[in-house]
């Protein structure tokens, strides 16, 4: 992050408490932590050991000059302090992998309630402007049509290869794949094929509780009748992807499930909608014309 002071060009940067400051060829840098590792003790801020080097002289920035120069040193510490108060950076953030999840960070988000609807020509969504389903009971319902010569592919899919889920027709049979880090794909099918005509389907996510990232019950509905279950033994607790996104009607960029590639996720039938809800299970496990109408108004 560039700024200016006193008409000569100074540089400063802050990433996961790591800190550095660029002024008139001097540099002082300190590390707080490794970015990627997310268990074992950190250093309190105050506690970091800062770096010193003259870049005029040693532009490699192999000889560290902080216990030659604490007075050179100190400056450039409180030139950070000056330019990360200008800029907006305190207070400094020492918590990393649960920023990623806007409600345990005590983040604004974008999308509020406990109900969201999606329709066709939605995609490329990012995590930040879809329901968040983590850690909680939640259902995937979708309005489809199915041609005569039967469908195949994706009706809506969030994340990617390494992880997220996928709600999809596959030889006929809806499935449900939950991709827990690319290490395992857990698959739950339904046992019929549906046939021809408009269909409503559904997964149901009855998450046990307890914590973050625990497992569920999962249950496949067509058309509010149950038609196959399953069970997942762990979810991902804070973000699936940093670039992969949720689609309707296909799953772009890598694919959640192994049961198809980017350019067979194409969905070949159609989709009126797809809803996303959290909360206790719907007994009836179908939304009909008169809940959607109940929604509509609500939000006028």
């Amino acid at each position: 992050m560039p700024g200016r002071r006193d008409g000569i060009e100074t540089q400063y940067f802050e990433m996961f408490g790591n800190r550095g400051i660029y002024h008139k060829g001097w540099t002082a840098v300190t590390k707080h932590r490794t970015p990627w590792v997310a268990t074992g003790d950190m250093t309190p801020l105050d506690d970091d050991v800062w770096e010193l080097y003259d870049t005029n002289a040693d532009w490699t920035q192999t000889r560290d000059l902080a216990r030659d120069q604490p007075d050179r040193l100190h400056v450039m510490q409180r030139l950070f302090l000056l330019e990360a108060a200008k800029y907006g950076v305190f207070p400094l953030d020492d918590r990393s992998f649960e920023r990623f999840n806007a409600e345990l960070a005590g983040r604004p988000t974008l999308i509020h309630g406990t109900s969201q609807k999606l329709f066709p020509g939605m995609g490329r969504l990012t995590e930040n402007t879809v329901l968040n389903l983590k850690n909680k009971s939640h259902s995937i319902t979708a309005e489809i049509r199915i041609p005569e010569e039967g469908a195949d592919g994706v009706v809506v899919a969030q994340g990617g290869a390494f992880a997220g889920w996928s709600l999809y027709l596959n030889d006929g049979r809806l499935t449900y794949c939950y991709n827990l880090l690319g290490l395992d794909r857990a698959k739950i099918r339904s046992g019929q094929t549906l046939p021809a005509g408009s269909h409503q389907v559904r997964m149901e996510f009855s998450y046990d509780g307890g914590g973050l990232g625990r497992g569920g019950d999962v249950a496949l509905f067509i058309n509010g009748e149950q038609d196959g279950g399953g069970r997942l033994k762990a979810t991902i607790p804070m973000i699936f992807s940093a670039d992969e996104t949720c689609d309707l009607g296909a799953d772009t960029a890598s694919p959640v499930s192994d049961d198809y590639t980017p350019d067979s996720s194409r969905f070949t039938g159609s989709i009126a909608w797809v809803q996303l809800d959290i909360g206790p299970d719907d007994h009836d496990h179908l939304i009909t014309a008169a809940d959607q109408w109940r929604v509509a108004m609500a939000r006028q």
